[in-house]
């Protein structure tokens, strides 16, 4: 049975404030009309597209818990974090991150993708990597999207040391080994 436009995008508005990270073909399903039509109904009602979406509940969720550095500024999206434990973000491969001549992403949009949510994972108000330990496992092309599972390892003194581990699917792409500085001294429980 078919619902009118109204009607839909009410359905739709509540939809998306329910599950901020529901995509415009799941939608599409859901309301038995085209991604276009998705598309449209979004563009009337002001809703971001997914992307979008996705970057404002990080930044509304972890904007006062990251201490080290402004949440917009790490590269691609938290979408989870619990500092000095553990973080996961995500990073879609577009055109402006690729080599033009086959369409690789360019490394060094993996490392600034690992490298500050490495940052992002220390809980003081300056972080900085000392060394990085690098291993590029399988390119990763255009269009794919990257999460980044980052994992604290150690901690002693002034250092802490972060493991990041990117994948594409379930296949690892990258994995990184940062030595982080921090500016206070981590006792066991505490600063």
């Amino acid at each position: 049975m078919k619902i009118s436009k109204k009607e839909r995008q009410d359905k739709l508005q509540l939809t998306i404030a329910d599950n901020p990270f529901v995509t415009d073909d799941d939608l599409a399903k859901r309301f038995n009309v085209s991604v276009q039509t998705i598309r449209l109904d979004r563009m009337e009602l002001s809703i971001p597209e997914l992307r979008e979406r996705i970057k404002n509940v990080a930044e509304q969720t972890f904007e006062d818990e990251v201490r080290s550095l402004p949440i917009g500024e790490v590269i691609g999206e938290i979408i989870d974090i619990e500092l000095d434990e553990n973080a996961i973000s995500i990073f879609d491969v577009k055109e402006e991150h690729v080599f033009q001549r086959n369409q690789i992403t360019r490394g060094h949009h993996l490392f600034a993708q690992a490298n500050s949510l490495a940052v992002a994972l220390i809980d003081d108000e300056l972080a900085l990597t000392a060394s990085a330990q690098l291993h590029f496992n399988k390119p990763v092309q255009i269009g794919e999207r990257v999460i980044a599972k980052a994992k604290v390892r150690r901690k002693d003194d002034r250092r802490t040391t972060v493991e990041v581990r990117s994948y594409v699917g379930q296949m690892l792409v990258f994995r990184g080994e940062f030595d982080m500085y921090r500016s206070t001294t981590q006792v066991e429980g505490g600063i």
